[in-house]
């Protein structure tokens, strides 16, 4: 982000809304409110789900927050799936020269995609968009990071169903 975004209270407000819920969607649908109010330069914060699809396995929509969204990206395809194919963050300073980026909205000019993990397995991804170029850096990836762990830590992934 632009400005230098306050994570610790960030994930200290997650953690709070986590305590005594740990169901993955309600958790989800307030995480992505919560980046919603909290990071200033973004326009579209949520969440793709693993999910099966015969005996392939996409990204399905989770929750959100922002304009209507791709409901089914590939495992591979866009900075989405890259992420979750790859197990790692992915940061893109310029959308429009990833190559294979899924253009959901095109005011969209940088991204942060990080992968959800349980027991080494993705099962979903956090998806940050920004109208800014060069919107996220190392110190975003590392915040975001640790929303995805309390999330990862507080949810009950295993009562999901894909």
């Amino acid at each position: 982000m632009m400005n230098k975004t306050d994570y610790a209270l960030i994930n200290s407000q997650l953690k709070s809304l986590t305590e005594n819920e740990n169901h993955v969607l309600s958790c989800l649908c307030n995480a992505s409110a919560l980046l919603w109010q909290s990071l200033e330069t973004i326009n579209w914060a949520g969440f793709y789900l693993i999910h099966e699809k015969g005996s392939k396995k996409e990204l399905l929509l989770a929750p959100f927050q922002g304009k209507p969204a791709c409901m089914h990206i590939e495992i591979g395809k866009g900075v989405c799936g890259t992420a979750a194919a790859e197990k790692r963050t992915v940061i893109v300073e310029n959308v429009h020269e990833f190559k294979g980026h899924i253009a959901c909205d095109g005011a969209s000019n940088s991204e942060i995609v990080v992968p959800i993990m349980i027991d080494n397995e993705v099962v979903g991804v956090l998806d940050i968009d920004s109208p800014i170029f060069s919107g996220f850096n190392d110190d975003d990836a590392k915040g975001l990071s640790e929303f995805v762990k309390i999330l990862e830590n507080s949810c009950d992934w295993k009562s999901l169903k894909y």
